[in-house]
């Protein structure tokens, strides 16, 4: 929970969450943990920010949405998701328009009927279960649906979980018990409520803020909204003002314990330890912060670090090899 509340609003992959970003943070990491929380209503899933294709034209030749397994979504906790943006109602029609024609009718019907099961959805709709399974894959996508469970997604992510032919059978079943339903974000009448929520879930994130830094985030109210209140929390003397990064221009905001860290890591001695994260990983700030060549954020790929400083590229390459031979 600590790790998804640090996490929140961040945009990965589907397919890099559980292997490349919460899998290294907890050891003997089990996803029946997560779909725990999710099954409980802790926690929900989903992509928040638009699709491309939903802010084109909708004249002819205008972008579909593509089912895929690297379609960016995020967790949030449900307690504390204030500074979640609620949907712009004007957007469906522009959603719909970029969907197929299976999609409309997924969306359709669980807009009519509310959160149900997958074999609902294929008796209600008269589809066939492949046709309902690229919908739903469709819909997540295009940030329309979510489920109880992230079982629910890992069964969409995993195609050896659809028995090929021959294959002995598994003991999980092809589709989860868990519901799908729209994806909703509550309402929140106070704008600045939701952009200080957005503010601490920045500052739990990265311990020290500034414009740079939200450089990959793609969930964030204008910079502008976000410095007010980073003021006001300065001023209620919840965080700290100053220039904690040198380099960089522009206002910064830490938190105490994060200015703390700074101090006491910067006196350490190299000691030659290695780190290395996947370049979808919100510490991939490579060529935005820490100096280098960026690395695309995209899952299958790594950062690697040392006593913090960002190796060359070659190193990193020679690296990749490495993984793929194993």
């Amino acid at each position: 929970m600590e790790i998804l509340r640090q996490l929140q609003g961040f945009e990965i992959p589907a397919n890099a969450w559980e292997k490349q970003v919460l899998k290294p943070r907890l050891t003997n990491y089990d996803p029946a943990l997560l779909d725990q929380l999710c099954l409980t209503g802790s926690v929900g899933w989903g992509r928040l920010s638009p699709h491309p294709a939903t802010l084109e034209d909708s004249g002819s030749g205008c972008r579909r949405v593509v089912p895929t397994s690297v379609a960016p979504i995020t967790f949030f906790v449900r307690e504390d998701s204030d500074w979640m943006q609620p949907r712009n109602p004007e957007s469906d029609q522009n959603d719909e328009r970029v969907l197929s024609d299976c999609g409309r009718v997924v969306s359709e019907f669980l807009r009519r009927r509310g959160a149900s099961f997958f074999a609902d959805i294929v008796r209600g709709t008269g589809k066939l279960k492949a046709e309902i399974e690229t919908a739903l894959w469709e819909l997540v996508a295009a940030g329309l649906v979510t489920a109880d469970g992230f079982e629910n997604l890992r069964s969409l992510i995993n195609p050896v979980r659809r028995t090929a032919p021959g294959a002995p059978k598994v003991a999980k079943p092809r589709h989860s018990t868990g519901r799908w339903s729209l994806l909703y974000a509550a309402e929140v009448s106070d704008r600045n409520r939701a952009i200080e929520a957005t503010c601490r879930v920045l500052l739990r994130r990265y311990g020290v803020v500034f414009r740079e830094v939200l450089a990959r985030e793609s969930n964030l109210p204008k910079w502008r909204e976000l410095l007010i209140m980073f003021r006001r929390l300065e001023d209620r003397g919840e965080v700290r003002g100053g220039r904690f990064v040198s380099g960089f221009l522009g206002e910064q905001f830490a938190l105490p314990e994060a200015v703390e860290s700074l101090r006491a890591m910067r006196n350490l001695p190299a000691t030659g330890e290695t780190l290395v994260v996947s370049a979808a990983d919100p510490l991939n700030l490579v060529g935005f912060i820490v100096p280098g060549e960026r690395v695309p954020a995209i899952s299958g790929r790594y950062v690697k670090f040392r006593d913090g400083v960002a190796v060359d590229p070659e190193e990193r390459n020679a690296l990749l090899r490495e993984a793929g031979a194993q």
